[in-house]
Formats: C-alpha cells, sequence, structure tokens
C-alpha cells in the first residue's frame, strides 16, 4: 500500500492506493482521506505518460580562432551531423543555421556567430564530431 499527498483546486487529500499483480482482475483499491471540509473529493486522474517530443535547440556558437583563413566554428558537443545547410561560397548572416547536429538523441541547429562567407565546409552529412571539432570556416 502506497500513501500520496494530492492537492486538487488548492485542497489537499492523503490517498491510499494497492496495486494488485496483473494476472488478477487489475482491481485498484484505494482510500481516500479529505480534509475536514463537507464536499465530495475529486477523482484522482491516472498518470498519462506523454510522447516523447523531438526537440530542435539553437545553438549560438562563439567563433573559433580567426586565422588567415577565416574563424572557425567549433562543434560545442560530441555527435553526429544530420544536415549541412551551407556550401563554400554561401554568404550567412549572424543567426543564419550553419547545420543540424545530432547529441544526445537532439537536434540543435548550429547558427553562424557572425555574418560572413563560407570557406570551408569541414564535415559532411553522417560524420560524428567530437566536441572543439572545427565543422565551418567563415571569412
Amino acid at each position: 500500500m502506497k500513501t500520496f499527498k494530492v492537492t486538487v483546486d488548492g485542497q489537499s487529500y492523503t490517498v491510499s492506493v494497492e496495486e494488485v499483480a496483473e494476472d488478477s482482475k487489475q482491481e485498484v483499491k484505494s482510500s481516500v482521506n479529505p480534509p475536514a471540509v463537507k464536499s465530495s473529493p475529486a477523482p484522482v486522474p491516472a498518470a498519462v505518460e506523454k510522447p516523447k517530443e523531438e526537440v530542435k535547440v539553437e545553438k549560438s556558437i562563439a567563433p573559433g580562432p580567426v586565422n588567415s583563413e577565416g574563424s572557425a566554428v567549433n562543434a560545442p558537443m560530441p555527435g553526429s551531423v544530420l544536415d549541412v545547410k551551407v556550401a563554400v561560397g554561401d554568404s550567412v548572416n549572424e543567426g543564419d543555421v550553419l547545420l543540424v547536429l545530432e547529441a544526445m538523441k537532439m537536434e540543435n541547429e548550429l547558427t553562424a556567430p557572425q555574418a560572413g562567407k563560407v570557406s570551408q565546409v569541414m564535415v559532411k552529412k553522417g560524420d560524428a564530431v567530437n566536441s572543439g571539432d572545427p565543422l565551418v570556416v567563415l571569412n
């Protein structure tokens, strides 16, 4: 028997729930001890598991060191490249999506930290990258 404290519309209730084995009639015995208020207790809803949602997170990345080729945009975390949205020669504005990186089953849109021209794309779709690996070089 498990006891829970449940608050419904500002009213607190103490609920005891007994779990019955699956092979039985699936009966659940419960008792509710409402506060000393003369009102019928609200039914306690069963827990509902939410479906998993795909979440897209936009990451703004600080540019890497500037060299003669330009400024490198590095991977902020290890993951897999799902999609490359730019090609060499493309002009990008600050905040434009450069590529999509999957990390821990989440899609992360990596954006340009500054406006510029893409001088090098160092990864392709399907590549595995480590944190700090250069991905795209901007001039």
